[in-house]
């Protein structure tokens, strides 16, 4: 039987700038393949293909996917070996700590033609910083996109019961903890619910609960309290022993969208837009934020600022992604240079050392 593929993203692109949650990803891994190599020289179906082999073989497995290339794969993992590939090229560079021992370095680059690449030196360089510049556009786009969203979510804090916010927190806490206290030490790992990507907003919210018997649906407007409540429900579990899967905002890192605890079957997210979602299963519940937390008659009272206020933010958010959609664009004219030089039949060899290692840390396990 076929092994299960949980889908996430571990980088975003965010109005402040490109975040990195990948350590806490590759946490607790004996064995780590760190790939080097410019665009185009086969990191992501080098990775894809091994992660399939191992799904076909009955492993669970993890695609920490690019958010700046929806085809692309930025690290696969398979966590019942302790073993991850993952893409060490800028922006998110890993420095390994017991190289050797646990990291080690790949050079893809064994098998380009230098002598190919530069005769087109300049026009490599000239790419990349167009790609550096169209990235620093999307995140002061975003920023500025952010600072709007900051002006729709003062409307509704203004309007809030925190009384009540706090009341429904702890009953929260009380139906999914209990008295609950683990004697262990809580694993903790932090991820994006989704991505600002070239092609607009991405997430994977199905697949990463599709196996979650009770799923809340926090539903609510921007400033009613829901990051807030998911990050002290985060805490508290942190606190009594539960492993937390945080999954952070892939618009704004420093705020939270979902948080799953696997152990009890729960998970609870923000579903709003762009991560929008209904119930569908027996388990499922709607949290109305608006409902319970905020003075009746808001929407209707401050209907013609916020109307302003949600055009504002829906262009700026447009026009970030269509930044992206630059840097991919040019991204893909980069490729296009590196695709030419490579020989990739040295990197069809590179892979099959790969997974002959693997294959004899899993034979040492087994």
């Amino acid at each position: 039987m076929a092994g299960k593929i949980k889908n996430y993203f571990a980088g975003g692109n965010t109005a402040r700038g490109f975040h990195n949650l990948y350590d806490s990803n590759l946490q607790g891994l004996d064995r780590l393949f760190i790939l080097k190599g410019g665009p185009g020289t086969g990191k992501s179906s080098l990775m894809k293909k091994i992660g399939r082999e191992w799904v076909e073989k009955g492993f669970n497995i993890e695609f920490l996917h690019c958010s700046s290339d929806n085809n692309s794969i930025d690290g696969v993992l398979i966590p019942a070996l302790k073993v991850g590939i993952v893409d060490g090229t800028a922006p998110h560079v890993i420095e390994p700590k017991a190289p050797g021992a646990v990291e080690e370095y790949i050079n893809l680059g064994e098998a380009w033609d230098a002598k190919t690449l530069s005769t087109h030196k300049k026009t490599i360089q000239k790419l990349t910083a167009e790609i550096s510049a169209a990235f620093q556009k999307a995140y002061d786009t975003f920023k500025e996109a952010l600072d709007i969203h900051d002006d729709w979510e003062k409307i509704y804090i203004n309007s809030m019961n925190f009384q009540k916010a706090d009341q429904l927190t702890n009953k929260l806490a009380g139906s999914f903890f209990g008295k609950m206290k683990l004697n262990k030490q809580a694993d903790v790992r932090h991820r994006f619910l989704g991505a600002a990507t070239p092609k607009g907003a991405v997430d994977f919210v199905p697949n990463l609960t599709e196996d979650i018997p009770k799923r809340y649906f926090v539903k609510g407007r921007p400033g009613s309290g829901k990051s807030t409540m998911l990050k002290k429900l985060a805490q508290l579990a942190e606190e009594r022993g539960i492993d937390t899967e945080v999954y952070h905002c892939g618009f704004d890192p420093h705020s939270l969208d979902m948080l799953i605890f696997r152990e009890l079957g729960i998970a609870i997210f923000d579903s709003t837009a762009p991560h929008e979602y209904f119930p569908s299963s027996d388990g499922d519940e709607i949290i109305d934020m608006y409902e319970l937390l905020i003075e009746p008659g808001t929407d209707e009272i401050f209907a013609e600022i916020i109307s302003k206020i949600s055009v504002s933010y829906r262009n700026k958010m447009n026009e970030a992604t269509s930044h992206l959609a630059r840097a991919k664009q040019l991204h893909d004219e980069l490729e296009e240079i590196y695709i030419a030089a490579m020989d990739f039949s040295k990197v069809e060899q590179i892979q099959q050392k790969i997974a002959e290692q693997i294959n004899q840390l899993a034979s040492v396990g087994a």
